[in-house]
Parts: structure tokens; C-alpha cells; sequence
């Protein structure tokens, strides 16, 4: 399994795992029109795993 580790590397998934020492405090972001969403961000010794990929994208 390859590890993303610079800068710039997205793990796209449906379902992703994150582990971290530290987290931030969730941010509302917009997605589409009304829909919104949350952002974290995982800091120190962060980690992140797909554990359900996407449906359609192979």
C-alpha cells in the first residue's frame, strides 16, 4: 500500500478514518448551493485511511 506524504497528496474515499494527536475544531464550509459540510484539520503524527471507497470511481 503507498503512503501519501507531501504536500498537496487528497485521499479521496466514502468513508475515511483519521487518527491525530491534536484536532481543530470543526469549520461549516459550502459545497453545492445549500448544501454545506464540515472541515477538521488532524494535527501531529496524523494519519488517514480510505476504509469504503467511492462507489463509481474504480
Amino acid at each position: 500500500m503507498r503512503a501519501y506524504t507531501k504536500e498537496g497528496d487528497t485521499i479521496v474515499g466514502d468513508i475515511l478514518v483519521g487518527e491525530a494527536r491534536s484536532i481543530s475544531k470543526p469549520h461549516v464550509i459550502v459545497k453545492t448551493g445549500k448544501h454545506k459540510a464540515q472541515r477538521i484539520t488532524l494535527r501531529e503524527n496524523a494519519t488517514c485511511r480510505i476504509e469504503k471507497k467511492l462507489r463509481f470511481i474504480n
